[in-house]
């Protein structure tokens, strides 16, 4: 177990904003918001890992975006505000001293008051990662989207690009999604193949609840041959949820990154998930 009276920093007063980038596999969790009567959640788990770094301070975390049950993530950004004053490595290595293996903090960094992991983010950026085959993966099963059927990936870009630019996206967000405006700008969505995967790389402003998920229901069912790729300028056009009632599996959605302002120096790291590091930027092939 790591010393942390041995990790104090020099600093003995005021109050830090630490940031932190948090990678997790979800399936065993009910998303990252903390949830009532001690249902496991990222947050919960963070937060009591830190408190016991913070040597028993209480911690509230703030985070980039919220993801649902079952959702992973390979670059969650959150930040939190302590008096406890502990070195970056004391808040990586503690931490993670007292996390579940599932979730591991990656690095931490001081950041100035106006930082917000919420509201500084100008972008997000998320991985949606099918496995197509025949026979369904006795691997990773709640780590990607099996499906049997053969996707036609060109049919699937098509009906991507039609995604890109702002829009009003009410067919795509779920009942219970809570975000003042359905008005959102996707900058990029592209379709990848990497062996046996395909992989969405969507990069929107925000997105609504299940966005991301319903998303891909529409391409699987275009990229089966089940739809036409106008089907997704008709589902767009509806405004209404009803009409695309296709909601893709959890396992496969992975949150990979938040974009903030050069100011904040927020560390860079590869784009996972992890056995897709290989895969290139599409960001920076544009």
């Amino acid at each position: 177990m790591l010393d942390i009276d041995k990790a104090v920093n020099t600093a003995t007063s005021g109050i830090a904003r630490i940031a932190l980038g948090v990678e997790y596999k979800g399936s065993s969790y009910r998303g990252f918001q903390r949830q009532p009567d001690g249902i496991p959640s990222i947050q919960a788990c963070l937060e009591q890992a830190l408190s016991q770094v913070a040597g028993g301070a209480e911690i509230s975390l703030t985070c980039a975006g919220r993801t649902d049950a079952m959702v992973h993530a390979c670059m969650q950004v959150v930040h939190f505000d302590t008096p406890v004053m502990r070195t970056e490595k004391a808040w990586v290595m503690g931490a993670n001293s007292y996390l579940p293996a599932d979730i591991s903090v990656i690095w931490a960094k001081p950041m100035p008051v106006h930082f917000d992991a919420r509201f500084s983010a100008y972008a997000r950026r998320y991985r949606y990662v099918i496995y197509s085959d025949l026979i369904r993966p006795a691997h990773m099963h709640q780590e990607v989207t099996w499906t049997y059927k053969k996707l036609d990936l060109n049919k699937m870009q098509q009906a991507a690009d039609l995604l890109l630019g702002t829009h009003d996206f009410s067919s795509f967000r779920a009942a219970e999604c809570q975000a003042k405006t359905p008005i959102k700008t996707v900058y990029h969505a592209k379709i990848l193949a990497f062996g046996q995967f395909l992989v969405l790389d969507i990069r929107a402003d925000a997105f609504l609840h299940h966005m991301v998920r319903n998303i891909v229901g529409v391409l699987m069912r275009i990229g089966a041959g089940e739809r036409p790729v106008s089907w997704m300028l008709d589902v767009l056009a509806a405004k209404d949820r009803k009409q695309a009632d296709v909601t893709a599996p959890p396992y496969g959605l992975y949150m990979i990154k938040a974009d903030y302002p050069e100011e904040f120096a927020v560390p860079k790291r590869y784009l996972g998930p992890h056995f897709l590091s290989a895969l290139p930027d599409v960001e920076q092939q544009q």
